[in-house]
Parts: structure tokens; C-alpha cells; sequence
């Protein structure tokens, strides 16, 4: 084989090599464990039927009132990481008339302090609000006494803006281990992973995004995506629409998990 030849693949393998470790670690590959939507309502709904005698008579077992029992209805939650930004305020028109209730995950420094009155608007109409960090680090890069720093710096912020303190939180880039947990365990945050997602950080094409979310899309999913792309909310009308033709049920990372009650320190992934 010619010397150029080989050249040529071995910086291929190099390159290939180097993009599937980037791809892994993004997805947050430490160690920790992790528990589905779906298993958390069956220990839940198990637990009432242990302490009660019958399924769904026990606090544990009890839907709260007005929620969809995604046992029978096909699940899916929608969820926004990084907001608020200046393409919010059109995702929540979008959201409002198409009557979906979504879970944000927001981030601190140049946007919750920046649009201070988009997050109490975003709190509206059944949203839910949940911790992305103050300024975007790996948590896992840092030391416990700095991650509670950034976590309860969005937690104080979010609470005096809204009244209610975050208790679900998505570790930037998905990254996560024990000490993470232990110190969300501590603030009371569970964690919030994902099974679908367009990496819509790095395309405007709408189209692509739309394509990209329905390929992933399965019952008890929930879908990462983010309003701060340009390309991102004009996306989100017909992902909708798709998914509800495909008889999907949006909901909340909450209501996914209900009965059970998002457990502080846990990590929830589909």
C-alpha cells in the first residue's frame, strides 16, 4: 500500500475516532444510575398496591388532579435547555395555541438575567421550570462547593422571580456523576437526561430539525432542544403536529414520572 494511502486512512480512523469521542462524551457517559419515566410510575404505582392492597388508592399510587395517566395515553415530553433568549417569546405563542405544556431548563448568566420577565411568563400555562446552571460549566469538572454555587444561584434567582423554586435540573452537556448528584440530592434537584435530540446548536435548518426529532421520537421520550437557535422555534409547530398525528400526548417531565414524584439527586432518562 502506498505510503499516501496509508496516510489517508489512518487520519480518517483519527478524525472518526475523535468525532465518536466527542459524540460520547456529550452524552454524558459517566457513571451513575439512571431510571426511565416508565419505571418510575410502576414503582410507584407498585408501592400503593403494597401499602394499600389496591393499585392507585395510596398516596404514592395517585395521580394529582388534571393529570394524564400516561399508562393509557402516549407519552412524550417536550423540553427547551439554555432559555430564555430573544426567539421565546414566538415559542411561547407557538406553545399557547397549540395548548402544549413544556418543561425549560434555564440557564443563568445572559439570559435569566437578561429577560428577567420572560422567565415569570414561561413559569404560565402549566410550563414547568427546571435548572440548567448559572453559567454552563461541567459540573462534573468541578468541586462540590462550586456546583452548588451554580445550581443555587439559578434556584434563588428563579424562585424570587417566580415564587417557586426549581426541583428539576439537566446537567450541561449531560454530564453527571456521584458528586453531582449528591450535591443535587442536597438542593433538591432531580436530574433530567434525554432520548431525543436534532444537536440544533449546530444547524438553522428547520427542516433538518424537524426530521431529525421524529426519527428519535418514542413513547415516554423526552426531547431536548433549544429556543435560542434561529432555527429551532420555527421548527416546533410542525414537530407538533407530527407527533400528535402520530397520537403522542405532550406532557411534562413531571407528568411523565407521575404518580412518583421526581426523587432529589436521581437521574431520569428515557
Amino acid at each position: 500500500m502506498p505510503k499516501t494511502s496509508r496516510t489517508v486512512r489512518r487520519t480518517g480512523l483519527t478524525a472518526a475516532l475523535a468525532a465518536a469521542s466527542l459524540a460520547l462524551s456529550l452524552t454524558g457517559c459517566a457513571h451513575y444510575d439512571a431510571q426511565s419515566p416508565k419505571s418510575a410510575r410502576e414503582a410507584a404505582y407498585k408501592a400503593a398496591a403494597h401499602t394499600d392492597g389496591k393499585a392507585g388508592t395510596g398516596t404514592q399510587g395517585a395521580l394529582p388532579a388534571g393529570a394524564v395517566d400516561c399508562r393509557k395515553a402516549k407519552c412524550i415530553a417536550l423540553t427547551f435547555d439554555a432559555g430564555p433568549s430573544e426567539h421565546t417569546p414566538a415559542l411561547l405563542k407557538v406553545l399557547a395555541e397549540k395548548k402544549v405544556r413544556v418543561t425549560f431548563f434555564l440557564l443563568g448568566h445572559n439570559h435569566v438575567d437578561k429577560y428577567p420577565d420572560l422567565v415569570k411568563q414561561m413559569a404560565q400555562n402549566g410550563n414547568v421550570l427546571g435548572n440548567h446552571s448559572w453559567t454552563h460549566p461541567r459540573l462534573t469538572d468541578l468541586r462540590p462547593a462550586q456546583i452548588r454555587a451554580e445550581l443555587d444561584h439559578l434556584d434563588v434567582e428563579v424562585e424570587r422571580l417566580t415564587g417557586k423554586r426549581p426541583t428539576l435540573m439537566r446537567p450541561p452537556q449531560g454530564r453527571t456523576d456521584a458528586k453531582v448528584s449528591k450535591v443535587c440530592k442536597e438542593l433538591g434537584l432531580a436530574q433530567v437526561l434525554w432520548n431525543d435530540t436534532a444537536s440544533d446548536y449546530a444547524t438553522t435548518d428547520s427542516a433538518l430539525i424537524h426530521r431529525r426529532i421524529l426519527k428519535d421520537a418514542s413513547r415516554d421520550g423526552i426531547i431536548l432542544l433549544h429556543d435560542l437557535y434561529a432555527g429551532t422555534v420555527p421548527a416546533v409547530p410542525g414537530i407538533i403536529d407530527a407527533l400528535r398525528a402520530q397520537g403522542y400526548t405532550f406532557v411534562t417531565v413531571p407528568e411523565l414520572l407521575a404518580p412518583a414524584a421526581p426523587e432529589p439527586g436521581k437521574v431520569y432518562r428515557p
